[in-house]
Parts: C-alpha cells; sequence; structure tokens
C-alpha cells in the first residue's frame, strides 16, 4: 500500500516541488493550502487530492486531516512547509506583523502537530519533518523576528525528537539555504516596501540589500533540492535529524557548528561587514 504525505504550504515554492517529488516517487500526497483556487485543472493523477487548509486556523487542519484519512485511509507523514518571511527594521517593525509570523511560522507548525500526532500513535508510527531555514543557522542582519521563528522551530523539533521517539514517530528538520526565485523571496520584498526605515538605518538597509543582490560564490539551493531533501528525510532511517540544503548553509552549519564561538564570530562579523557608526 502507498504511503501517504500531507504537506502544507503548497501553491508554490517548496510546497509545489515536494508535491511533485512525492508523486514521482509512487506516494498519496494531500497538497494543502489556503487558497486551492490556484491548483485547479492541475490535479492530474489518482494519488494527488488538494484540499484547502490555513494553519493558523485549527478547524481547517482538523477538516483536512479527515478528508486525508477518509480520501487515502491513512497519513503516514507530515510535512509542516507553510511560511512567511519578513525583512525590516526590528525598531520600526510593527508587533501585528511580527505577531502574524510567528502564528504562521511557530504556531501553525504546533497546531498541525498537535493535530496529527494522535492519528500517528493509532498507526504505531508516522513522521514529521518540519521545513526551517539557514536564518536559524546564522541568524541575519534585518532578517531577526523571520530567525527568531525559525529558531524556535528548531527547539521545538530538536525537543520533540525524544518526545515522540517514545510513540515511534520520526522528527526531521530541513535546513535550506537561500532560494532566489521563489515566491517567498518576492512577497518578501513587496512586504518589505510598505515598513518604514528609520533614517539611521538606511546605510544598513542598503548594504544588507546590495548583499543579498550580489551573485553567490556558492551553489545555491533550488526549489527541487530542498524538495528532495524533504523526500530523503521522509525515506531515511538512519536517524538523522538536520538536512542542510546549498552550500551556503552548509558553510554557515560548519562554521556555526564546527568551530569554535569566537571563529564563529568572527566570521559572521566580517561576512555582514556590519560595523558601528
Amino acid at each position: 500500500m502507498a504511503q501517504t504525505v500531507l504537506i502544507t504550504g503548497c501553491s508554490s515554492g517548496f510546497g509545489k516541488a515536494t508535491v511533485q517529488a512525492f508523486l514521482t516517487a509512487g506516494w498519496n500526497v494531500v497538497a494543502t493550502m489556503r487558497d486551492p483556487s490556484c491548483w485547479l485543472g492541475q490535479e492530474t493523477s489518482s494519488n494527488l487530492l488538494v484540499v484547502p487548509l490555513d494553519v493558523r486556523r485549527v478547524a481547517t487542519i482538523a477538516s483536512a486531516i479527515s478528508r486525508a484519512i477518509e480520501h487515502f485511509g491513512h497519513i503516514d507523514c507530515l510535512v509542516n512547509n507553510a511560511g512567511l518571511a519578513l525583512f525590516s527594521v526590528f525598531e520600526a517593525t510593527p508587533m501585528d506583523v511580527v505577531r502574524d509570523l510567528f502564528e504562521t511560522n511557530v504556531f501553525g507548525y504546533m497546531q498541525t502537530m498537535q493535530a496529527v500526532i494522535p492519528h500517528f500513535r493509532g498507526l504505531g508510527q508516522g513522521r514529521i519533518i518540519n521545513v526551517s531555514s539557514g536564518s536559524a543557522i546564522l541568524p541575519e542582519p534585518l532578517m531577526s523576528a523571520y530567525s527568531a521563528s525559525k529558531c524556535a522551530v528548531e527547539g521545538l523539533t530538536e525537543s520533540l525528537q525524544y518526545e515522540l521517539q517514545s510513540q515511534n514517530i520520526l522528527v526531521k528538520l530541513i535546513e535550506p539555504g537561500f532560494v532566489p526565485g521563489t515566491s517567498l523571496v518576492r512577497k518578501t520584498v513587496e512586504q518589505a516596501a510598505t515598513i518604514s526605515v528609520p533614517v539611521a538605518y538606511q546605510t544598513l538597509v542598503d548594504q544588507t540589500m546590495n548583499m543579498y543582490m550580489q551573485s553567490s560564490k556558492l551553489q545555491l539551493a533550488s526549489e527541487n533540492d530542498v524538495a528532495q531533501a524533504i523526500l530523503d528525510a521522509a525515506t531515511d532511517e538512519a536517524g538523522q535529524l538536520r538536512y542542510v540544503v546549498g552550500e551556503d548553509a552548509k558553510e554557515s552549519s560548519r562554521m556555526r557548528r564546527e568551530t569554535s564561538e569566537h571563529l564563529y564570530t568572527s566570521w559572521a562579523r566580517e561576512k555582514f561587514r556590519v560595523r558601528p557608526r
């Protein structure tokens, strides 16, 4: 019997690529998103079910899980992918924007996991894959709230791996580096334009934007690379927690986790070229 995966945030980007990766691998796929109309005419496989799900609304989570079980009989894997990003000067960022970020990136993950874990316990097994970010490895300037939300996902997931191991439920983390060209990047740039920049920070903002716009000497990940890492995490039995995707994220991981605090701090400060006024 084919295994079934439920994936959040499938309207574009990582989510949409992950749907295709699992379908190609022979899985049943429940593709969820707030507005499934973007998938009209694309449901080309009998192994694909497209349903609405807003990770901020518990009722839609419960409904999507019920429809998935009714349609395919079971769910074997949850991929928490739905998320928002935020590029802004923290001092000037409205707290309602920060709260909305955490409602999606942190509490959304929590609510979806709480809803599916009882089903996994009933099956006697299951797998949860949480998509984090390289920003949790290397927090970047003007990404403080976003980095904080992804650091929360990292702590939550690492703790849960021990808690859920007792229930034969495996938990995994995906840590993608920068993936240019995604709709998430475009939406982040659009939102950044709506948040005012205090004059004192303008030089930093310009400098940081230029840094992101420059071509990287490292091999950056693609949406398909991230999707493949998620599929690998869904099928790996080696007990690996973190899957780092992209040479930039791998470099950050190496500096953060395999060197001294002094070397890491010096490297990061030079990378961002942040200097006191």
